[in-house]
């Protein structure tokens, strides 16, 4: 049985098999005892993006992971990081040292910030991202083409990511064939990556894709 853990672009969690190719946190939003979710879906402020495998570290999903059999941070796991980005997490400094430090420096870069820090990030993401209780804006399809690649938009709810001027179908198994984005005409489309995100996406952040996401 599949633990709720699986991160879909609304910044909702489900349970389903597909894993994906990074894991992240909220801080600890489970119980150890029965490895299910409490009611509160994060603990803090900056929701990471982390890698699946990190210098032997060894932990049980949704356990006891800190010393004295507590529990640690509660595992998500994310199809790629624009999944992640879209659900409103930003890259980890202590097992992506190299990429946070790039995501938060393009977030200087784009707003004009000297010496920007993550919890600035994070601050403005919590405002944003529609999990924490932001309201994503309206886009029309003429506009679709003004967003960087690793976007993404849903229409209801169905979640699309931009990549090469097109849109392409999200899936926990993958992307779907790229769609022109004529074929989003007439439909009520809304933003789901959080502006800050986009931003830094506009700034030359280039996020990690899964393989069904080449073009």
């Amino acid at each position: 049985m599949p633990l709720q853990n699986r991160v879909d672009p609304f910044g909702a969690i489900h349970a389903v098999p597909e894993r994906g190719l990074f894991t992240g946190n909220r801080g600890i939003i489970h119980d150890p005892e029965t490895r299910t979710l409490l009611k509160k879906r994060w603990a803090l402020p900056a929701w990471i993006i982390c890698v699946c495998a990190f210098r032997n570290v060894r932990r049980e999903p949704m356990g006891r992971n800190r010393p004295g059999g507590k529990a640690g941070w509660t595992e998500l796991f994310f199809l790629d990081e624009v999944t992640a980005l879209a659900a409103g997490h930003r890259p980890c400094f202590f097992c992506r040292r190299e990429r946070a430090t790039d995501f938060v420096g393009r977030f200087g870069e784009a707003f004009g910030i000297d010496e920007p820090r993550a919890p600035m990030v994070d601050k403005r993401l919590h405002k944003e991202r529609l999990a924490s209780g932001g309201q994503p804006p309206s886009v029309l399809v003429e506009g679709l083409n003004s967003l960087p690649d690793g976007s993404m938009i849903a229409s209801g709810d169905t979640a699309y990511a931009i990549r090469a001027g097109k849109a392409l179908e999200w899936s926990f198994a993958g992307y779907a064939a790229p769609l022109p984005f004529e074929r989003l005409a007439g439909q009520k489309l809304r933003m789901l990556t959080p502006a800050t995100s986009v931003s830094v996406l506009k700034h030359g952040f280039t996020p990690v894709w899964h393989p069904s996401g080449d073009t």
